[in-house]
């Protein structure tokens, strides 16, 4: 059962290995157990972390050229927002997209969203104890759950929500709270000056 299981799962991708440098934001909205949307921007990061490591643009292949026209971080997260709306998020090693998210607001001078989340990389761990690693890509692939294209942001925001509707039908909870205490976490809340833990 998933009835009532509705959130927002995000991916994003930095420029380089500074926490902030987000050069792309991926989306998949899901409302009572169903992905409805998913929706990926491009932006150029915060101006004092604005540039392009080697290492991330062989993973993500955003390069320099292809953001010099988009948007800035802070330009563009108003956008984010609005699809997100009030929702609760989750992500897959969730402490990495919160962190960036968290940093790329403080540098932008934009508020921190005060997100309820939860980790997908958590609660597999906590059903899938086995599991040789609960990368995102080894999750997918073990529980048949399809990830199009590894390290594009709304790929990567879509394959966390699908997980997370996975986990909670294996779960049998409705809710993320549920899911959760399903799997011996709780959910935390993001603040401006880091990570609070919630129920």
């Amino acid at each position: 059962m998933t009835t009532g299981l509705s959130f927002a799962a995000i991916d994003v991708e930095t420029a380089n290995a500074k926490r902030g440098s987000i050069c792309s934001i991926g989306i998949a909205v899901v409302r009572d157990g169903t992905r409805v949307g998913t929706h990926a921007w491009l932006c150029r990061p915060p101006a004092p972390l604005d540039y392009f490591g080697q290492m991330q643009m062989f993973k993500h292949k955003i390069t320099p050229d292809r953001v010099a026209a988009e948007p800035t971080f802070a330009q563009r997260w108003p956008e984010v927002l609005r699809e997100i709306g009030n929702l609760p998020v989750v992500a897959h090693n969730a402490n990495f997209d919160m962190d960036n998210i968290r940093q790329a607001c403080n540098f932008s001078g934009v508020p921190v969203p005060r997100w309820e989340f939860g980790c997908t990389c958590e609660w597999a761990k906590g059903q899938f104890a086995d599991m040789p690693n609960h990368q995102l890509k080894t999750v997918t692939r073990l529980l048949g759950i399809e990830l199009r294209n590894h390290h594009e942001a709304d790929s990567d925001a879509a394959a966390a929500a699908d997980l997370a509707v996975h986990l909670a039908r294996f779960a049998g909870a409705t809710t993320l709270p549920e899911l959760a205490d399903a799997t011996g976490s709780s959910l935390r809340r993001m603040t401006s000056s880091g990570i609070e833990r919630r129920r």
